[in-house]
């Protein structure tokens, strides 16, 4: 009875449980049903309100997508979104954001990219004509292009071309482009001060847009086009609420980074590595040294006036001449000779650049128009040297010449300027005082102070060894003026030019005729080199100097420039301020030298 008692509540228990079992099948079941009945309800109720179907402007978008060669996450984030803006009215605001960043995200040109032209000779053909010299940049491309041409895959080169204003930075990046085929898109970074501008805002606030990086690969269609970022020594680097948009820049223009560069409107990784970046700038020392660190520097000097000229010849006047309709058939043929551009060149501008040569080209060319049009003809069509100011306004600006050597303490130096090299000149005078100091007048920065206080304190422990009577600097003042005193002016290059003056001062000599000196000067009478060696001998060219003193390291930037520019000039190496004023002293004295006369010391009591 025992056994049959166990078999029976064994056989129980299965029982139960297979009862338990289907109960509970039954109900998942159940429930299933039910949310299928639930999800035709819904169905059907869209269908009532009109938003069964998918709308015109939804299947507008899903026909770009299939379309795009994006990868699978970028497929699944799509995926994502779509059904998002399929459970949202139509009428309700969150529906236009949604759609709105949709259209962004198939409006992008992921993985579409132009081919490249890869002929090396008509590449540089192209860059040849577009721009005059020019030859580190255009030799830079094509190098680009060679190693494109070998490999087949490469990522794009961060160029940054700094230079004065006006030679041709920015319109340079067309011709890359050209030369390319590639597309040409350029923003301009002066004064930006948002963070958003670069990364884009989040889409969940009002008005939310991509940054201006995607938002011109976008507009432009291609993923590998020529991108110029223009100004970008003008960005504003100082942190705000708005963020710091130059360390936004670093992820752009890191080849490292930017295969998956982040905005933050499309909040997907999208891939910049092939886009070939163009900064500008006029200054590099006002870009951060992080973000400099990330790109290439290459320099474009201003222009020697023998290629203004034909520049002007090539580019500028033709290109007038169409602006202002002169060009036409009806019209008289207008000509520049050689001597009126030269004239312009030397007389009515002063620049690096040709910026301010266009606008006096095309003042020319407006004045013709005026008198064709109200007397019918020009009395002559050739625009010379000696009816010039019949067609330019404006006094034109006095030259720096040279100033002789019949003064002590007159010396010329080389200064370098954000329009192009200048001469400067330096003067030292002396005055019998009681309370003898050094007094320093022109506007100068404190660099510029300290190398004058440097060059007196060398010659003040070397006054033995230059023949300097010593009890001058116990019984006279010495003044160093540089002029032009509303000019500002620092820098250290005027060091060994202050130091040559004041010693031409002291011991009342003449200087070198038709020499001019750059260089700056340590406490142990070293002299160092300086930068803008190529706009200082052009300056010093048109002021008709002949010698030029600068610092034996310069002579690696002489060997850079065509000897074109070199001609007339002679250059002499100097390491230490003894070399320099063995050169540019002379025994002759100056006409009218200061007798230096000393009280006796009174006796002691």
């Amino acid at each position: 009875m025992l056994l049959l008692l166990k078999i029976l509540d064994r056989q129980m228990q299965l029982a139960k449980i297979r009862a338990d079992i289907r109960s509970k099948t039954r109900e998942d079941i159940d429930q299933q049903q039910r949310d299928y009945f639930l999800q035709q309800q819904l169905k059907n109720i869209q269908e009532e309100l009109g938003n069964g179907h998918s709308s015109p402007e939804e299947t507008e978008i899903l026909d770009k997508a299939a379309k795009k060669k994006w990868s699978k996450d970028v497929q699944a984030a799509f995926d994502r979104e779509i059904e998002k803006l399929r459970q949202l009215h139509p009428q309700s605001p969150d529906y236009n954001i949604q759609f709105s960043y949709l259209q962004t995200l198939v409006a992008l040109p992921w993985d579409e990219y132009t081919t490249d032209n890869l002929d090396l000779t008509r590449a540089k053909k192209i860059l040849n004509h577009d721009h005059y010299g020019m030859e580190k940049v255009k030799t830079r491309i094509l190098e680009h292009l060679a190693v494109l041409k070998l490999r087949g895959d490469l990522k794009s080169p961060i160029i940054c071309l700094y230079g004065p204003p006006g030679v041709g930075k920015t319109s340079l990046g067309k011709s890359i482009a050209k030369a390319m085929n590639r597309k040409y898109v350029r923003i301009s970074l002066g004064g930006l001060h948002d963070e958003s501008e670069i990364r884009g805002h989040r889409k969940t606030y009002i008005g939310a847009m991509p940054g201006r990086i995607i938002k011109s690969i976008q507009k432009v269609g291609s993923s590998n086009p020529v991108f110029i970022l223009d100004e970008i020594d003008k960005v504003t680097t100082m942190n705000s609420v708005n963020g710091d948009p130059s360390s936004a820049l670093l992820e752009v223009l890191d080849p490292e980074q930017n295969n998956a560069f982040h905005d933050n409107y499309l909040d997907i990784d999208y891939d910049l590595s092939k886009v070939m970046f163009i900064a500008t700038a006029n200054n590099v020392n006002t870009i951060p040294a992080a973000l400099l660190d990330r790109m290439e520097l290459i320099e474009v000097s201003g222009y020697i006036p023998e290629e203004k000229i034909e520049i002007a010849k090539k580019h500028l006047i033709p290109k007038e001449l169409k602006d202002t309709g002169l060009n036409s058939k009806e019209t008289t043929k207008i000509k520049f000779a050689k001597s009126a551009i030269t004239e312009i060149i030397d007389s009515y501008t002063r620049e690096s650049g040709v910026r301010q040569l266009e606008k006096k080209i095309n003042m020319c060319l407006r004045k013709a128009a005026y008198k064709i049009a109200t007397d019918g003809a020009l009395e002559c069509s050739t625009i010379s040297k000696d009816n010039l100011a019949d067609f330019i306004d404006g006094r034109p600006y006095p030259h720096d010449i040279y100033q002789g050597n019949d003064y002590a303490g007159v010396v010329t130096g080389l200064a370098w300027t954000s329009v192009g090299g200048e001469i400067l000149f330096i003067e030292t005078s002396v005055s019998k005082s009681r309370n003898p100091q050094l007094t320093l007048t022109g506007n100068l920065g404190d660099v510029m102070k300290e190398s004058a206080v440097l060059a007196l304190e060398y010659i003040k422990a070397h006054a033995e060894q230059f023949n300097i009577d010593y009890r001058i600097f116990s019984n006279y003042n010495i003044h160093v003026h540089v002029p032009e005193g509303a000019t500002p002016k620092d820098g250290p290059s005027a060091g060994i030019t202050m130091a040559t003056s004041i010693v031409s001062a002291l011991k009342q000599c003449k200087v070198r005729k038709n020499t001019a000196m750059t260089g700056e000067i340590t406490l142990r009478g070293k002299v160092l080199p300086v930068g803008g060696i190529k706009e200082k001998i052009l300056a010093a060219k048109r002021a008709g100097i002949t010698d030029i003193i600068m610092c034996k390291d310069n002579e690696r930037d002489i060997a850079e420039i065509p000897d074109k520019y070199l001609e007339g000039v002679s250059f002499h190496y100097v390491e230490d301020i003894t070399d320099v004023l063995g050169f540019a002293l002379l025994d002759e004295k100056v006409k009218n030298p200061i007798e230096f006369t000393f009280e006796k010391p009174k006796p002691e009591a």
